[in-house]
């Protein structure tokens, strides 16, 4: 489910979810850009009906976007879902700043780059003071969150596969992870106390 249906009962979504898997069609159902208590709510309802959960959810997720760890983060693990982030390099941006004459493949990244110019900056020093790519770093960083079971990546070329996979090996030091939280900081806690107390 790709977005969030507000105008269809769950109780039919469901039902039509049940006859996809009879027919076959389908065998697990997951969420995409499902709020946390989207995710309960549908897996409650599954749950009176004695059917399968979700399975999975995608949500946007990066150095840069970290909303989902107040409340969608915590929900996936309560419930056992993958969590799949989509954009893990918010657009290509966290792979690293392109050169001056080099049009980017997504209109938003340079207005991402300019917004987030000097956390960049440092993101781009701290990469070459640890002797990996951005793009390494940044998805090493999300596979180092156990709920995160894999991000989606768009490489255009087998060199950035290759180089997307070092990611899964590289090993986050604590002092690496502190730094990386000072330039892009989460949520200021778990929910409800990062935003009530």
């Amino acid at each position: 489910m790709h977005h969030i249906d507000r105008d269809t009962p769950w109780e039919e979504i469901w039902q039509a979810m049940e006859l996809l898997i009879v027919q076959g069609k389908v065998l697990y159902i997951g969420s995409s850009n499902f709020a946390g208590w989207h995710i309960a709510r549908t897996n409650e309802i599954a749950k009176k009906r004695n059917f399968m959960w979700l399975v999975s959810e995608q949500s946007l997720y990066n150095l840069t976007q970290r909303s989902v760890e107040l409340e969608v983060l915590p929900s996936c693990k309560e419930y056992g879902l993958g969590f799949i982030p989509w954009s893990p390099l918010a657009g290509g941006v966290l792979a690293g700043k392109p050169p001056d004459n080099t049009k980017s493949r997504r209109k938003s990244s340079g207005e991402i780059y300019n917004k987030f110019e000097d956390q960049l900056d440092k993101y781009f020093s701290i990469c070459q003071e640890y002797s990996i790519e951005p793009a390494q770093l940044s998805l090493s960083w999300l596979l180092h969150n156990l709920v995160v079971t894999a991000p989606i990546i768009g490489p255009r070329t087998v060199s950035q596969l290759d180089e997307s996979l070092i990611a899964i090996e590289y090993k986050i030091e604590e002092d690496l992870m502190k730094k990386l939280d000072e330039i892009w900081p989460g949520p200021d806690g778990p929910a409800p106390e990062a935003y009530s107390w």
